[in-house]
């Protein structure tokens, strides 16, 4: 049996931030460290006051611009080379492209320590969207040096896989991403929280859940819901989540739920109490959220990227419409809206696409992409 590995995972976002890629890091970690290996986490200090817990060390962070609830870490290549010079890792993963993750490749580069990377947002794609879009290029070069510089990146789909190797980046392999299915169930649909939300017993629930931000692409889902409320004044929009378009959506829409942040079971809960999930962005890498709808038996409306690509067959699991076809979107959502049965016959097809998506296999691989990762630079030295 391999021995265990001592891995240090370097990432600029961690729980209780409330993102796909916190959420991701931690399930790889909590099932790394189940598998028998030690993981030591480095990330930002949340708090000014906060106490790093075992396994894990803290360094200074600022809050990161357009997300005030989530943090980049500063440099810190001498602190890491020090800490690792003493406990040396088998290898560096670096989850975020910030200074603090550029500083653990500079500092594992000097130590010869294995680099992987996780490519999980499309950053250049967000900036247009926050009035920096003539930075776009300059983001794309960024990108690609940073992971030109680890020895591996790992991705979530052969799609980015594919494209990342168009541009020269080494090493790159696809590590999916996994769902809990207990959790995330058609089981858990409530009829008093439809109740709350204000939905008549024979109406019907629009949701939304993800970051409320420009870069998701929201506009789509106001125009799409505003055609599904025309053809059915009995409709409810519902959105879970938070972030800088909240107060925005709340004051054009006052009719419209806004349920917050949720998370865990009570999450799971407004998943599984919806009739259809709607999914509009084109800057995700994956789209956890995806998953976790189909996963609770909610039929998806979404482009035909991403996670979406992926997993969804149109017509038989779920919907899609090619790239930044508006109008079609618009038109597959008012559709699935008006045929209740078609979207139990989707919705039943989705959850039992993803029923095979055991965490504990994307645990598996992404221990076995660091393997690779230790063997390939071992076999350099020789």
């Amino acid at each position: 049996m391999p021995a265990p590995l001592r891995i240090a995972v370097v990432t600029e976002t961690h729980p209780p931030e409330v993102n796909g890629v916190a959420m991701t890091v931690q399930r790889l970690i909590h099932g790394m460290r189940g598998r028998g290996h030690r993981i030591t986490v480095v990330r930002p200090r949340q708090q000014r006051r906060e106490t790093p817990l075992a396994d894990e060390w803290l360094v200074g962070g600022l809050p990161l611009p357009g997300y005030p609830g989530l943090r980049f870490g500063l440099p810190a290549s001498g602190y890491l080379h020090r800490g690792w010079s003493i406990q040396r890792p088998d290898a560096v993963h670096v989850v975020t492209e910030g200074p603090l993750g550029w500083s653990a490749i500079q500092a594992a580069r000097k130590l010869g320590i294995p680099i992987s990377s996780g490519y999980h947002t499309n950053f250049d794609r967000y900036s247009r969207h926050y009035g920096a879009g003539v930075l776009k290029p300059a983001i794309a070069r960024w990108l690609r040096h940073f992971h030109r510089s680890a020895d591996a990146t790992l991705v979530p789909t052969p799609e980015l896989a594919g494209a990342l190797g168009d541009q020269g980046i080494p090493g790159v392999r696809v590590v999916g991403r996994g769902v809990d299915t207990e959790l995330y169930s058609p089981m858990r649909r409530d009829a008093s929280l439809r109740a709350r939300w204000g939905v008549a017993p024979d109406g019907l629930a629009v949701l939304y859940v993800g970051r409320l931000a420009p870069e998701k692409n929201l506009s789509l889902v106001e125009a799409s819901f505003r055609h599904i409320n025309a053809a059915m004044p009995n409709a409810r929009m519902v959105w879970v989540g938070d972030g800088p378009a909240r107060n925005s959506l709340a004051r054009a829409h006052p009719d419209h739920h806004f349920a917050g942040a949720r998370y865990g079971a009570d999450l799971a809960t407004h998943y599984a109490s919806a009739d259809l999930f709607l999914f509009p962005s084109l800057t995700e890498t994956f789209g956890n959220v995806t998953v976790e709808a189909m996963a609770s038996g909610l039929t998806v409306a979404a482009y035909n990227c991403a996670a979406a690509a992926l997993l969804i067959r149109n017509g038989e699991n779920g919907a899609t419409v090619p790239e930044g076809d508006e109008a079609g979107f618009i038109a597959a959502a008012v559709r699935l809206a008006q045929d209740a049965e078609l979207r139990a016959t989707l919705g039943e097809a989705a959850r039992r696409s993803v029923l095979p998506l055991a965490w504990e296999a994307v645990v598996a691989d992404f221990e076995a992409s660091l393997r690779e990762t230790i063997s390939r630079r071992a076999s350099t030295k020789e």
